[in-house]
């Protein structure tokens, strides 16, 4: 049951992502929508599924398949967070610093020799 609510949640995130990219005719802003409302969501959810007022599987098909499949971004605001409520403060500091420059390292990379 648990595949079956990520899997649901995963198809309908990525249909909505993919609507408002079409919608608003330009890929950037979309995605930046995209990530700032799945960031908001995904911070309600966890909130309220650390306080048990939603469900496993609620969470299992908003949470981790809608808003994972929506943007990534927000997982990565989640699991920052994760770790600042957990005072792991280092680790915080080292995921958001890998997490930001290597890809764009990667990216820039990847632009310069193609």
């Amino acid at each position: 049951m648990s595949i079956l609510c990520v899997a649901a949640g995963g198809f309908l995130g990525s249909i909505c992502r993919f609507s408002i990219s079409i919608l608003l005719n330009k890929r950037v802003i979309g995605t930046w929508i995209a990530n700032l409302s799945g960031s908001i969501l995904l911070a309600f959810l966890f909130k309220w599924q650390y306080n048990e007022v939603i469900g496993e599987l609620v969470w299992l098909f908003l949470g981790i398949g809608f808003c994972g499949a929506y943007t990534t971004f927000s997982t990565f605001g989640n699991e920052t967070i994760n770790y600042i409520l957990q005072k792991e403060y280092l680790k915080a500091s080292a995921y958001i610093f890998f997490s930001l420059s290597i890809p764009l390292l990667a990216v820039y990379y990847i632009f310069s020799i193609s």
